[in-house]
């Protein structure tokens, strides 16, 4: 990351307006906490209104307006090929949504990078339409955090139906897969959104259940199987 992206990164973190120490800092940054005494130091120099210390943290106590800076190839890139995989396979609303972001992108882009294109693509011909059908409901309620009854076909072609706390939702292996709280097991499930066949909002929000939560599960994840 080259310096100035990097002060540019910090500043925005600290409009946050949470505490934010520097150890915190390098970790989301990738550097070594002397860096970031460094950084803020020249930061402080540079007259942007940083307020803390080392070993403390730090926080901006005034709005701060910071020109953005522009975009080289490969953050163009990353963003057209992101862009290109929730047009595929990331239902409709996001799908449309990643088309307006991508023309907004386009109209504040240097001459210089008007006609740049990845070469890394995601094609849809050959995905069935209603393999993501229910990607819009699962997202909203999850974000939401609404009860959902589903219906279900395993591996086996056997069904079932259930109540479930909709947690999560991420790419697995090739299909998008959900992570839920399931009211029958009383437990963590994982299910395969193209499995689902019916879903139905049960108009009822859930609760934060320590123990039953999203970062839970990744907890037991980790501590089962570790982590590089």
């Amino acid at each position: 990351m080259r310096r100035a992206d990097r002060l540019f990164q910090i500043v925005q973190v600290l409009r946050t307006r949470r505490l934010t120490t520097a150890q915190q800092l390098a970790e989301r940054l990738e550097v070594s906490t002397r860096t970031i005494y460094r950084d803020v130091q020249d930061l402080c120099l540079s007259g942007i209104p940083i307020e803390g210390e080392a070993g403390v943290g730090y926080l901006l106590r005034q709005e701060v307006n910071v020109p953005p800076l522009m975009f080289n190839e490969a953050e163009l890139e990353a963003i057209q090929v992101g862009m290109r995989m929730v047009q595929a396979w990331g239902g409709k609303e996001l799908s449309s949504a990643a088309k307006q972001a991508m023309i907004k992108v386009e109209a504040v882009l240097p001459e210089r990078l008007q006609d740049y294109q990845s070469l890394m693509f995601a094609p849809d011909f050959h995905i069935d339409s209603d393999e993501f059908k229910f990607l819009d409901v699962l997202r909203k309620s999850s974000r939401l955090r609404e009860y959902l009854l589903m219906d279900y076909r395993d591996a086996k072609e056997d069904t079932s139906q259930r109540e479930i706390r909709p947690l999560a939702i991420y790419f697995w292996k090739g299909t998008w897969t959900l992570l839920a709280w399931c009211e029958l097991r009383n437990d963590f499930r994982n299910f395969r959104v193209d499995r689902i066949t019916g879903l139905i909002n049960q108009q009822r929000h859930f609760a934060v259940s320590p123990g039953e939560e999203m970062h839970d599960y990744i907890a037991m994840m980790e501590a089962k199987y570790g982590t590089e």
